[in-house]
């Protein structure tokens, strides 16, 4: 019996990784097939060809939207961490009147769909002399990864000993000194996970790059992807589009395998007291 449940295990296992990475396989192979045979039924290609790959950079600035989604994540990944890990510290160990309603109303800023504040959030951009402009994405991606940062920082930094606040001002530091010293090297596991959760969802985000971006050369690789068009008006570059897509989407795994403990001690911290 015991030999059938881990069987069944197993098969489940696989059966799940299988559904999971299905998608980024046939991507691969298609973006490896030459356009001819794009369609083709077949498990491996045949005809390996980087013809698809060379497509993707030739005539077009698919190079600078990559350089463009890069730093529009990495500036929002550092404003997320900045102001989240300051945010959490006072909402974590500074006792004030209103802490909760304000921690409950920083999360439900993340509840509310894109769609319903990008009119909004449109306007808001437009008057700030940021439409079209790269600074424009970084603050409108605030909207659903800074609420985020702030309230998984905020947990972590709630299970954290007394001791250490109270061992910090007896040697004469400050609230400052303490966060730097004693705080952040402590919530380092948790950084890296939301740090990387908020990279993978501004390099990811379509609808407000879209929205607020207008030009080739501002745009980002998801923008870029989807209005990729082939010799006709009707005619959509599938295997450039494949190969793009695993362009972009292999950054993001090699990301997840390089900090994947640290991703998992982030997620798992605070899980267990005592």
């Amino acid at each position: 019996m015991t030999l059938l449940r881990r069987a069944g295990f197993w098969l489940l296992v696989a059966a799940i990784l299988a559904f999971a990475l299905f998608p980024f396989y046939y991507a691969v192979l298609s973006s490896l097939r030459p356009p001819a045979r794009l369609f083709e039924a077949a498990w491996l290609p045949e005809d390996w060809s980087t013809a698809n790959y060379a497509a993707v950079f030739a005539g077009q600035s698919f190079g600078r939207n990559i350089l463009n989604s890069v730093a529009v994540a990495g500036s929002v990944v550092a404003v997320s961490m900045l102001v989240g890990v300051m945010a959490a510290y006072a909402l974590a160990r500074v006792r004030f009147r209103g802490r909760a309603t304000l921690l409950a109303a920083i999360l439900a800023v993340s509840m509310f769909p894109q769609v319903a504040i990008l009119s909004g959030t449109f306007e808001l951009i437009r008057a700030l002399g940021l439409y079209n402009r790269l600074g424009g994405l970084t603050i409108s991606y605030m909207v659903f990864t800074l609420p985020f940062t702030i309230w998984v920082l905020t947990m972590f930094l709630r299970e954290l000993p007394r001791e250490l606040e109270e061992v910090a001002l007896i040697d004469g530091a400050g609230a400052w000194r303490t966060l730097i010293d004693v705080f952040l090297p402590l919530t380092a596991p948790a950084m890296v996970t939301t740090g990387l959760l908020a990279f993978i969802a501004a390099w990811n985000e379509f609808l407000f790059a879209l929205t607020f971006t207008l030009t080739d050369g501002q745009r980002t690789v998801p923008v870029a992807i989807a209005l990729m068009s082939g010799a006709s008006q009707y005619e959509l570059p599938w295997g450039s589009i494949m190969a793009a897509s695993v362009v972009v989407t292999v950054p993001l795994i090699a990301l997840v395998l390089a900090f994947q403990r640290r991703i998992v001690a982030g997620l798992t911290a605070g899980a267990v007291k005592g």
